[in-house]
């Protein structure tokens, strides 16, 4: 096999808890993952020039801050033995700064099909270790099963949640995670909680710590908020810019999609607890 293409999906913080900051600077969180099928998709096919690129650029990010070349040049620094030059073409759905995971997922994405493509024979966690060195939320894309997370986001257990219909809302904004974790009026003390309680019963019942700090910083995150919540309950993913809704049905979901206000983009996707990255690989080979 010389090619392969494989989604990088989409993923939602049912809720976001931050218990604590470590001396490191990281948080604590606690905060529950689940997938869309809503993905990019990136189609691999060696190169014969032996070295690794992407095309198209992604605007504003320099290729040594670029996760997927990060991640090729992590794994080829793994194994430490020739490897063929790889070229990759990213077709980009997920918004940037949008909080669904759209560049950590795109570096899973990656090494998985690397791993596979290059026959490196490396287990899944192994690649999850190396993930964690791209960013906190690479391992559960890596993993591909709907996760409580806790620590930075990297100790998960299997949940399965729901998986009904998601309207997801991106305000016209680009949110940085850094600008949001280090703005002194974030709540950094919410008391831990246990899995069983978070998912006995209706779990839109829980919350995103973030969410009033991006409100205060980001007023059309605030407003889109606040007209998604005529529906039903309306939180943020990770720390935004993007928006949920949980609805039941697709015809419900579509239905709230096609009366949004002008101007707001987004998507209308469902819930899986498999990530659509290993279901995909699954059915290639």
């Amino acid at each position: 096999m010389t090619t392969l293409s494989l989604p990088a999906p989409a993923k939602l913080n049912l809720c976001l808890h931050i218990t604590g900051r470590r001396p490191d600077g990281y948080h604590e969180l606690q905060t529950a993952f689940q997938f869309l099928d809503y993905s990019d998709w990136l189609h691999f096919e060696w190169s014969h020039h032996g070295s690794d690129t992407m095309s198209p650029g992604l605007p504003g990010v320099p290729d040594e801050d670029n996760l997927i070349l990060r991640a090729a040049r992590l794994l080829r620094h793994e194994v430490r033995q020739p490897l063929p030059g790889v070229h990759i073409v990213l077709d980009k759905q997920l918004p940037m700064g949008g909080g669904i995971g759209g560049g950590s997922s795109d570096a899973a994405t990656t090494l998985v099909a690397l791993n596979h493509l290059w026959k490196l024979g490396l287990n899944g966690n192994r690649l999850a270790e190396l993930g964690l060195q791209l960013g906190a939320d690479v391992p559960v894309f890596v993993r591909g099963f709907a996760a409580w997370a806790e620590g930075v986001g990297e100790r998960l257990q299997p949940i399965q949640p729901p998986e009904d219909w998601f309207v997801v809302l991106h305000p016209d904004c680009e949110i940085s995670t850094a600008r949001i974790f280090t703005d002194p009026g974030l709540t950094r003390n919410s008391t831990p909680i246990r899995i069983a309680p978070a998912f006995e019963g209706d779990v839109t019942g829980l919350r995103n710590d973030c969410e009033e700090t991006v409100r205060n910083l980001y007023p059309e995150v605030g407003d889109s908020l606040d007209w998604l919540s005529q529906f039903g309950p309306a939180r943020l993913t990770g720390t935004g810019a993007c928006i949920f809704g949980r609805f039941p049905t697709e015809s419900r979901a579509r239905e709230i999609w096609a009366c949004r206000p002008s101007g707001i983009n987004g998507f209308v996707a469902k819930g899986v607890n498999r990530s659509p990255l290993h279901t995909e690989l699954t059915e290639r080979t």
